[in-house]
């Protein structure tokens, strides 16, 4: 199997997440000290790593047709909410001090952010007029 790079959009909007997590991780340490700012990171980081994996998924498929794109996609998008189940799960369990405030700030903020990546073109691509 070769490994593809993914593709623009989502290497952009990953490093959206990332500046959104270190920042959001950041603020939360004067509010809520160590304990807060971890939670933050572990919120945001959630989503960046279903959100890499989607997109890992996503650019690895050669499909042919307009079907196999859709089914790529679907496929790709219940693996990254199992992840983020997963995940939710586990920060939730295993990490005792956790301050919810932080963590589902930072949740919510890269959910959206992800959620931009339909505005992100590909260099080239033209705005297209209806």
């Amino acid at each position: 199997m070769v490994f593809k790079p993914l593709m623009r959009p989502i290497r952009i909007v990953l490093r959206w997440q990332l500046i959104a997590t270190t920042a959001l991780s950041l603020l939360a340490f004067p509010i809520w000290g160590a304990h807060g700012a971890i939670s933050a990171a572990l919120g945001g980081l959630v989503n960046v790593v279903a959100g890499w994996v989607y997109g890992w998924r996503v650019s690895q498929g050669e499909p042919r047709t307009a079907g196999e794109v859709l089914g790529t996609m679907l496929k790709a998008e219940a693996v990254k909410v199992l992840l983020i189940i997963a995940q939710l799960g586990l920060v939730l369990v295993y990490y005792r001090d956790i301050v919810h405030p932080a963590f589902f700030i930072a949740f919510v903020v890269t959910v959206g952010l992800f959620a931009a990546a339909i505005a992100v073109r590909e260099p080239g691509e033209e705005k297209q007029s209806t």
